[in-house]
Order: C-alpha cells, then sequence, then structure tokens
C-alpha cells in the first residue's frame, strides 16, 4: 500500500504572478496538485491537474473581491488541501487566509516585481503564512520574511 500524495493548492491571479506560479511545478512532481487562477485560459497549461477560475478582483472592487474570497473558500472545502501556496495577488491572499483558519500549511512567494517593499497582499498575508518567501534577500527580515533565491531568473 502506498502513502497518500499529498494535495497542493497552487494559486496565483494572471499574469506575472501566474508566470511565477508556473516556474513552481516542477517542485510538486511528487503531490496532486489544484490549480486555481482568474483566467479561464491558462487551463491548457495544467492538463491532468484539477484547475479552478474564480472571480478577478482589486482592492478597488470590493465586492468582487467578497465574492472571490468565497469561490475560494467552496474551492478549499472540496479539494481538501495539505497545503496552500501562493505567488500572489488577491486570490492567492485569500488562500492563504483560508488554509491558515483551517489548519493548512500556508506557502506565500512575494512578486519579484516587489522590489522595493513586499507587496500589499504579502504584508496581508504574512501572519498568515506558514512560510512567507521575498524575492529579495534585502526585504528577508530573518524572522518572519525569508529569503531562499528567486523564481524568476
Amino acid at each position: 500500500m502506498s502513502a497518500r500524495k499529498p494535495k497542493i493548492l497552487a494559486i496565483a491571479s494572471s499574469g506575472g504572478h501566474w508566470i511565477q506560479l508556473m516556474r513552481l511545478t516542477p517542485a510538486f512532481a511528487d503531490a496532486e496538485v489544484v490549480f486555481i487562477s482568474t483566467h479561464p485560459g491558462y487551463q491548457g497549461q495544467v492538463k491532468g491537474s484539477a484547475f479552478y477560475t474564480v472571480t478577478d478582483a482589486t482592492r478597488w472592487e470590493k465586492l468582487k473581491l467578497v465574492r472571490m474570497a468565497f469561490e475560494v473558500r467552496s474551492i478549499m472545502r472540496r479539494e481538501k488541501p495539505d497545503v496552500v501556496i501562493s505567488t500572489g495577488a488577491a486570490p492567492g491572499l485569500m488562500a492563504v487566509i483560508w488554509g491558515r483558519l483551517t489548519g493548512r500549511r500556508t506557502i506565500w512567494i512575494d512578486s519579484i516585481a516587489n522590489v522595493d517593499r513586499i507587496s500589499m497582499s504579502g504584508r496581508i498575508a504574512r501572519p498568515f503564512a506558514s512560510l512567507h518567501l521575498t524575492q529579495w534577500e534585502h526585504l528577508s527580515n530573518g524572522t518572519k520574511t525569508h529569503f531562499k533565491g528567486t523564481v524568476l531568473s
């Protein structure tokens, strides 16, 4: 009898956040992966894995944010991941929050685009993330936010 593969929920909004998440997929080789994004066209990039689309929302679209938060929660309740990993932004933040509140391990990888400071979503995610990573060494504080390298090089 073989051990159950860990289930990873990998989530990112479209564009650069998704590209960075896709760069991480080799690390998921021994896991069952469920992907979530805001762009339905990305499903073709993750053939063989479950894929969900959630509402795209920004901080200026409060009602859309609430809708998206509950869409993420619904998917997480259905899929029951062991680990939540996100490269941002809003959908990933919601998943990290729901993940932490339900006892999952959560990993936040702040976007490489944020060279001057951790993103707003990343700052909000920090207390909810089991592991909070930056892709810029000078933004690591050595306690809660760590630098382990870059996703894009």
